[in-house]
């Protein structure tokens, strides 16, 4: 069941939902915040607006990463086990037509 959390994002106080937890909540909270700050700190003159686009802006290149990254390992984990279906097939075939020695 969702419940209601009022959180603060960069100085802003908002009301959101979530399924997830206290626990949940507070660290992509605190993760979004801290991100803020690295941009806020690292440069001059930029209003809340702009940190925030540019927040998001990391997140989502963050998030375009993450799963590229997981299809590329879904697509080597693929290649993997059709080679290992492949190896058991070719060695249970030897195994079920051994040679035959005179």
């Amino acid at each position: 069941m969702k419940q209601r959390y009022n959180i603060k994002i960069m100085g802003q106080e908002l009301s959101v939902l979530s399924d997830k937890g206290d626990e949940y909540v507070e660290k992509v909270v605190q993760y979004v915040n801290d991100r803020a700050r690295e941009i806020g700190d690292a440069s001059e003159n930029v209003t809340t607006l702009s940190i925030a686009m540019l927040v998001a802006l990391n997140i989502a290149d963050e998030l375009f990463r993450i799963k590229e990254e997981k299809e590329d390992l879904f697509s080597s984990f693929e290649g993997k086990t059709e080679e290992l279906i492949n190896y058991i097939d070719e060695k249970r075939k030897s195994i079920s037509n051994p040679l035959q020695c005179s």
